[in-house]
């Protein structure tokens, strides 16, 4: 497995876009944590409230998440509110990282980063952001360059120990450009982890590997090991994304 992104530290100096959300009832399994699919979908709103609020609601950029990665400190909790505060913290040639701080005020702690392809809205290619971009986001990230390759597996290990179960997303789970959410994925997390959800302080990183559609007959495959546990999503064998939850947490995370 190739090093595991690290989260880097507030900067100094450029933008940087803080907002508040209230962790609601639908957002928190039965033990009373908020899920990790809550997280995702909170990540992905201050993200776009950021970029509105910088003027690129009419450009039509177009972004495809590549990875993330979650550092839960302490789980935020139902009706907690919740301080979010995102900036651009790397980027390359054409794709961009995203890092983004949460606290709250019952003691919830959150670091996440996430990397983001830049695609052109005509030709769904990868393309380089462009100058407003830059203006608007490379102070904060402080010429930091960051690469866009996966580091965990691809697939099981064939001497592991396997559970398996079946899994399909719903058209629910679509989004506006008719690809499954990024929240989605941490739904079947939620679900292959059931009840055994390791207490914090815990680190999910996810990778996504290619689209998929919904009413797809996909097959959750997932083995524990001294890291934690590590879970693909593949269609006939071919992931579609990676999964590693429960560590490790690297120190300063």
């Amino acid at each position: 497995m190739r090093e595991l992104p690290e989260l880097v530290d507030l900067p100094a100096e450029g933008r940087t876009f803080t907002g508040t959300r209230i962790v609601s009832l639908a957002d928190v399994a039965p033990d009373g944590r908020m899920r990790f699919d809550a997280i995702a979908r909170f990540l992905g709103d201050i993200g776009n409230d950021d970029t509105d609020d910088a003027g690129f609601a009419e450009l039509g950029l177009a972004w495809v998440a590549r990875r993330a990665t979650m550092v839960v400190n302490t789980f935020p909790v139902a009706r907690e509110v919740l301080t979010m505060t995102t900036w651009c913290s790397g980027t390359g040639k054409r794709w961009a990282e995203r890092r983004t701080s949460i606290t709250g005020n019952s003691g919830a702690h959150i670091e996440a980063a996430a990397l983001w392809i830049h695609l052109d809205p005509e030709t769904g290619r990868p393309a380089p952001w462009g100058d407003a971009f830059a203006d608007a986001y490379m102070t904060a990230a402080s010429g930091r360059e960051v690469g866009s390759r996966l580091a965990l597996r691809k697939s099981p290990d064939p001497d592991g120990e396997t559970n398996e179960m079946a899994w399909s997303f719903r058209q629910t789970d679509l989004d506006v450009f008719d690809h499954v959410n990024n929240a989605a994925y941490l739904a079947v997390l939620e679900e292959a982890l059931g009840a055994g959800v390791p207490p914090a302080p815990l680190r999910v990183d996810v990778e996504w590997h290619r689209p998929v559609g919904a009413s797809v007959p996909l097959t959750v495959r997932e083995q524990f090991g001294p890291t934690g546990m590590q879970m693909w999503l593949q269609d006939h064998d071919d992931t579609t994304v990676a999964v590693i939850a429960g560590g490790p947490v690297i120190a300063g995370e």
